[in-house]
C-alpha cells in the first residue's frame, strides 16, 4: 500500500476520540473531534468511505458504528478511526482498551480492561 508522507513540519488532521481510549466502543458515549488547519467549521466527515451528515461541525456524539475519518481543507485527510457496537455481554465480551495516544517504548501505560 502507499504511505502518506507529509513534509517535515508540515501539520495534518488528527480524529481524536472521548473518552481516549481505543478501541473505541458506543456504550463509551464516544465524541469525535478533527483537529486540524483551515476554517473553523469546515470539515468534511467521512462514515465507511461515503460522505457523513455532520457536514461543517468539527465535533460531534457517535450514534452508529464504523470508520470514520475526517478532512480539513489545509492540513488534509485524517487516519481512519473504527467505532465498535459490541454489545456488552458480561459472559463473553471482555475488551483491553488502550490510550487513545502514540505510545513509545518505555512509557508507562495503563490498560482498561472493559466487561
Amino acid at each position: 500500500g502507499l504511505c502518506p508522507l507529509s513534509p517535515t513540519g508540515a501539520q495534518t488532521t488528527q480524529l481524536l476520540v472521548e473518552p481516549p481510549w481505543r478501541p473505541a466502543v458506543l456504550w463509551d458515549r464516544v465524541t469525535l473531534t478533527c483537529q486540524g488547519l483551515g476554517t473553523p467549521g469546515a470539515t468534511t466527515w467521512y462514515r465507511n468511505g461515503k460522505h457523513w451528515e455532520q457536514q461543517g461541525q468539527d465535533h460531534f456524539p457517535v450514534t452508529k458504528k464504523g470508520n470514520y475519518t475526517c478532512d480539513r481543507p489545509d492540513s488534509g485527510l485524517s487516519l481512519p478511526l473504527n467505532v465498535s457496537d459490541i454489545h456488552l455481554c458480561p459472559t463473553y465480551y471482555l475488551v483491553l482498551q488502550v490510550p487513545a495516544r502514540v505510545l513509545l517504548e518505555g512509557d508507562t501505560v495503563t490498560l482498561r480492561c472493559r466487561s
